[in-house]
């Protein structure tokens, strides 16, 4: 399978950034997204709404429903995903794009902000997961797709960030388990990360960072639809990084994706060469 036309995709965060990304991409192939996000009023700081990214998604050629979701929602969720199935006929492929970012030592982590994390980044992806699973089953190539890293038990990512890692780590371990658990079911679950920091919006966010250092969106988009036209009953239970996915069909020119065509790129957060 090459296309995901005729798939319908639930995409957690996708107002913007790569979850936007991702949901453009496919549209482009003629898929259903389900742009699932809390933002329904313009943010003061960051760019468009569940309304306008939906928006996007029709114009490059997709179908499009917009749904306001809060991840730490269990019952939203599954009213989400009901409304997704009966407007699509059913759910094909859930991304778990939704994430916080919180770069700061134990001590400068307040509990509500800890909260926040673990209850989008964790607890969100297991609930989505959860809710999407009786439409997956169901579905013809079902995939779960998270925005997760490489799992590494290397100090140096704790030590001045210790809550983020363990909630990055731990989308990441739900890959790992649904992986195993769901196989059973044909379902692939399967991670994806940037080796180079990646120019969203809530980068902008981040003390100190170039944006110029940074790939676009589009590298994820486009890795993510390598994966999610991939068998799912072989392809499952990987963390994958970009380049990695990219090199495995063969795409080793990557110039396109860099926002300053001289500058060094910048490796990200959970990847060999970070901060060097």
């Amino acid at each position: 399978m090459t296309s995901l036309q005729g798939k319908t995709l639930f995409i957690t965060g996708a107002t913007r950034g790569i979850g936007h990304a991702i949901g453009v991409r496919a549209a482009q192939d003629g898929a259903n997204i389900v742009v699932a996000a809390k933002t329904t009023e313009p943010h003061p700081k960051l760019p468009g709404t569940i309304y306008t990214a939906a928006e996007d998604m029709e114009r490059a050629g997709g179908k499009a429903l917009a749904l306001p979701v809060d991840v730490r929602d269990d019952g939203g969720l599954r009213d989400a995903m009901e409304a997704a199935a009966e407007a699509f006929g059913g759910i094909d492929i859930l991304v778990n794009n939704a994430s916080a970012l919180s770069l700061t030592d134990t001590p400068s982590t307040p509990m509500k902000r800890y909260d926040l994390i673990m209850g989008i980044n964790v607890r969100g992806t297991f609930a989505a997961t959860q809710a999407a699973l009786p439409y997956l089953k169901q579905a013809a190539n079902p995939h779960i797709l998270t925005l997760s890293p490489p799992l590494d038990m290397n100090p140096r990512w704790f030590r001045d960030s210790t809550a983020y890692t363990m909630s990055k780590f731990g989308m990441s371990m739900c890959v790992i388990g649904h992986a195993a658990e769901f196989a059973q079911y044909g379902i692939a679950v399967n991670g994806l990360w940037p080796r180079t920091f990646i120019s969203t919006a809530a980068l902008k966010l981040v003390p100190g960072m170039d944006w110029e250092t940074a790939r676009t969106p589009e590298i994820l988009a486009d890795c993510a639809h390598i994966v999610l036209t991939r068998d799912a009953r072989t392809c499952t239970g990987n963390l994958f990084l970009d380049e990695e996915v990219l090199a495995s069909e063969g795409i080793a020119d990557l110039d396109k994706y860099r926002n300053h065509p001289d500058k060094p790129l910048a490796i990200d957060f959970f990847v060999d060469g970070f901060g060097e």
